[in-house]
């Protein structure tokens, strides 16, 4: 799974809609913005229909604040 859209975002908790790259399937569920989250959680999702994780290839995305920023 990947963050297609993040939609909305309070601090560093956010909701995104989430969609797997091998089947299309998207999903709506919470996040935090910080790189132990895009690093290791998103890539780590199993899609609920096909069940399969992200690619090897997956890039993380960045976070919006610096890591160590209090918000």
């Amino acid at each position: 799974m990947k963050i297609q859209e993040i939609t909305s975002i309070t601090r560093r908790d956010f909701y995104a809609i989430y969609i797997c790259e091998h089947c299309g399937t998207t999903e709506k569920a919470p996040g935090y913005d910080d790189n132990y989250f895009h690093s290791e959680v998103v890539p780590n999702m199993v899609c609920k229909t096909c069940g399969k994780k992200a690619p090897k290839s997956y890039i993380p995305r960045e976070t919006r604040y610096p890591e160590g920023f209090q918000v």
